[in-house]
């Protein structure tokens, strides 16, 4: 055996050199965890494990609340929000973020920093091939190489609230999302994901429905759209139709990747949908009368 293809991050490495990928920190002998309808749970980095990413240096520390370490090089750089900082060498040059960086803050080598998220968790390492394109849910982030270009990008599922005479927007995914692209050989992107993690790979032209807050990034290719759900109420059509609907959707169709985490927030309910997100939707039927036995 020559190589080790992961199968979480999809990439080759040298099994003799490490006990785990040393590019998503995957242990290689786990076992592989799957379910029959295609979800892969991404497994926990163990403390204490090296990624690989160029020049500059990551460990991961840390299983309850993890951080990541990262050691920096002349003219290499990280960057992060101003609240994940956890500490940094005197030596390190910290930029604080300004109006055109999107609220990032950047560490420039050399020198050693610490990134942790404050809150429990687990550390999702995404390694990116050059011009590779993930887009990741708002909130989930927690730092990149300097070699991954980000962009905020308005979020393509919405609906609306009614507050009496007042409609607000409201957004089951956040008004945000960020898209990352790798604009280097060796790229990494850190994510933190609540509760456990789950992966899987999209055919194209299928389609799933998951939890709008649970979801954790998706790929380039991925169409993501709303889906609402509404509950059978009796009495009169009239009031049928102004029943608020239960349950939000968000519909993923592939091809891609995505993932999911199993810990999300509760999306507040809504009085009526955007119709310009274009959202599917389906009314569920009256039940069907049963007759109790003698």
């Amino acid at each position: 055996m020559t190589s080790h293809l992961c199968r979480y991050c999809r990439r080759a490495s040298d099994p003799g050199q490490a006990v785990s990928c040393p590019w998503c920190g995957a242990p290689i002998d786990i076992r592989l965890k799957a379910s029959e309808s295609g979800w892969m749970e991404q497994p926990t980095i163990p403390s204490m494990t090296r990624l690989s990413c160029g020049k500059i240096n990551c460990q991961v520390t840390g299983s309850y609340v993890p951080a990541a370490e990262f050691g920096l090089p002349a003219d290499e750089w990280i960057y992060f929000s101003p609240h994940a900082l956890l500490w940094a060498d005197a030596v390190t040059a910290l930029t604080p973020p300004s109006r055109g960086d999107g609220g990032m803050m950047k560490a420039r080598g050399p020198g050693h920093v610490g990134v942790s998220e404050n809150r429990a968790g687990e550390l999702i390492a995404v390694p990116l091939k050059r011009r590779q394109k993930i887009s990741v849910r708002q909130g989930r982030f927690l730092s990149a190489t300097g070699s991954v270009r980000y962009q905020w990008e308005s979020s393509c599922v919405r609906y609306l609230q009614f507050r009496g005479a007042e409609t607000e927007f409201e957004y089951p995914m956040g008004r945000y999302h960020l898209t990352f692209t790798a604009i280097g050989q060796q790229s990494l992107l850190l994510l933190h994901a609540s509760g456990d993690t789950f992966i899987r790979d999209l055919a194209d032209g299928e389609s799933i429905l998951v939890r709008p807050t649970s979801l954790l990034y998706w790929e380039d290719k991925t169409d993501l759209s709303l889906h609402l759900e509404y509950a059978y109420v009796p009495g009169k059509p009239s009031r049928r139709m102004l029943s608020r609907y239960r349950t939000i959707w968000l519909r993923l169709r592939g091809p891609g990747r995505v993932a999911v985490q199993s810990a999300y927030e509760q999306v507040e309910e809504a009085g009526a949908p955007d119709y310009s997100s274009f959202a599917s939707w389906h009314r569920w039927p009256a039940p069907a009368t049963t007759t109790r036995p003698e």
